[in-house]
């Protein structure tokens, strides 16, 4: 149900207490007997609030030493590169990590101008860091770099989050998260005898490294979008950051490429009052949503539109877009997704691997299944996670991944790989890319395929539930990708297909279908499925 103030400004009702946020980081300790006070890593490592008791210092210090033991443990004998984003918790667990990883003698890098940095930009390091001399990616031998990002994503601004990103530079597996995970709430109890630097001087010290991450993934830009097309067509490119680490990146951009990108909302605020609320009630910094979106929609239509001709969006982290186009809106990110697999796979990227697939994941549109089969490209279908794009990017199987949830990477020029993680940034100039080589913007490209392949109707749908009913979730059924289990189940017809999966984070499980008939066949799809899935959990 959609709340009755989603899409609307925020007032200061909705804003956070950014001093009590931090102060109860460092003054509430958890009880590792409770488990919503526990370590907990879903699909993008653990989240959670100080003011829940299950995002503290405790918490940091329990993972981070879980992280050394586990990288000497595997061998990884290089540097950890640490990012962090905009929330008011990811500084404090920052510095914390910091602290620890120093007493552990981990040499830390960390940004030049102690600035915020991306999620893909922490992937894109480490990746060029392990990279060997003939181009290949290495993962074993000496010297290799891993890396931890503090964020919570696109969660309110209540929350914090933590990940760890091993030698293969994206979200790490499950064996790795369970095993840190576990040796965490081991720690947890006694947190307080984990050997720590005090951070002033820590960050003295001769283990922490100062990286200038902004230019070196800016300069790399040029081996993944054309900026030479972006440059000579003059597309006007506005970016709305939503207050996030990618806010500073653009500008260079700008002066590096010589292109015309101006950052649309600049400002950065950790109680996020600029923004509108989204679906549930919640400010929630999600450049796909809509409701999120409200705000920034309303300005471009109100006169701003003379200046741009799209506008890209990336959440905190920057591992998350959103395409806005003129007489259109927030694009749905699975009709953006198909925009860009048509292009991509369709002549304009000449050099990636012969038989490379499309990945995506189980719940994203079928739209997206019959662009790939138009243009005889192979599909390669995952569970929920960006995780299962690890490996097939690596290893060419994949040129492309991309999720339903607005998250995306995708090769080089030449075929080699870009980021293992999600990012941002790439998509929003390859929206440019798309605008300036083709002539017509994303939305209007979506418009032709959809008389080519039909009209769909999409829609997901969360039900509570319990711990008991989440664990029945994992013995169904498996991915036609690489048959690993999704944790859920789908069902696929025709014209209409529905799945069900637990989310990762909270007691709910949530229901995807899609239709290609009508929005009336959709809600009876959804009921059909709600009814399997009631079914399948009552056994």
């Amino acid at each position: 149900m959609v709340a009755k103030n989603a899409g609307m400004p925020a007032t200061p009702a909705d804003l956070i207490n950014v001093d009590e946020v931090i102060g109860k980081y460092y003054d509430v300790v958890p009880d590792p007997n409770v488990p919503e006070q526990r370590v907990s890593f879903g699909t993008s490592g653990h989240r959670g609030s100080s003011l829940k008791t299950s995002f503290n210092e405790a918490h940091i210090v329990a993972i981070t030493q879980a992280i050394a033991e586990y990288r000497k443990k595997a061998g990884v004998t290089g540097p950890l590169y640490i990012g962090r984003d905009t929330h008011a918790l990811s500084e404090p667990a920052w510095k914390t990590a910091i602290e620890v990883l120093v007493a552990n003698g981990v040499t830390v890098r960390i940004d030049s101008r102690d600035d915020f940095t991306p999620t893909p930009v922490v992937s894109q390091a480490i990746l060029t860091h392990n990279r060997a001399a003939d181009g290949t990616q290495r993962f074993t031998g000496e010297g290799l770099a891993d890396g931890i990002v503090v964020t919570p994503s696109h969660n309110p601004p209540t929350d914090g989050g933590f990940k760890y990103d091993p030698v293969t530079g994206g979200p790490a597996p499950a064996d790795v998260t369970n095993a840190i995970a576990d040796r965490a709430n081991e720690l947890l109890g006694d947190f307080r005898n984990v050997k720590r630097v005090p951070f002033e001087q820590a960050v003295k010290s001769d283990l922490v490294e100062r990286f200038d991450f902004r230019e070196h993934y800016v300069a790399d830009l040029e081996n993944v979008i054309d900026f030479d097309v972006i440059r000579s067509s003059g597309v006007r490119l506005g970016i709305d950051p939503l207050g996030g680490a990618s806010v500073n990146y653009w500008p260079l951009m700008n002066e590096k490429y010589n292109l015309t990108i101006d950052v649309v909302r600049p400002q950065v605020d950790p109680t996020w009052s600029f923004m509108t609320i989204d679906h549930d009630g919640k400010i929630r910094m999600d450049p796909s949503s809509p409701y999120a979106m409200k705000g920034l929609v309303d300005s471009l239509n109100n006169g701003a539109w003379d200046k741009y001709d799209l506008v890209g969006g990336t959440d905190p982290d920057a591992d998350r877009h959103g395409i806005v186009c003129p007489n259109w809106g927030v694009m749905n990110p699975n009709h953006y997704i198909a925009v860009c697999v048509e292009y991509l796979f369709g002549g304009n990227r000449p050099d990636w691997p012969e038989n490379a697939g499309i990945g995506k994941t189980l719940v994203s549109s079928s739209l997206i299944d019959r662009v790939a089969a138009s243009i005889n490209a192979k599909l390669v279908e995952v569970p929920v996670g960006f995780k299962w794009f690890v490996d097939p990017l690596f290893k060419g199987e994949v040129a492309f991944g991309g999720e339903e949830s607005s998250g995306m990477s995708f090769l080089r020029k030449d075929g080699r790989v870009w980021t293992t993680d999600k990012d941002g940034l790439i998509p929003d100039l390859l929206a440019a890319e798309i605008t300036a080589k083709t002539g017509k913007n994303p939305a209007q490209l979506h418009q032709e395929q959809v008389e080519r392949f039909g009209e769909s109707w999409y829609k997901r749908v969360d039900t509570p539930t319990t711990l008991e009913q989440k664990q029945k979730f994992a013995k169904l059924t498996e991915a036609p990708g690489n048959h690993a289990k999704i944790g859920g189940l789908k069902v696929t017809t025709k014209d209409n297909w529905f799945a069900a999966r637990p989310s990762g984070t909270e007691n709910i499980y949530k229901v995807y279908a899609e239709s290609f008939e009508s929005p009336e066949a959709l809600d009876k799809v959804l009921a059909e499925a709600t009814e399997v899935v009631d079914k399948a959990l009552a056994e």
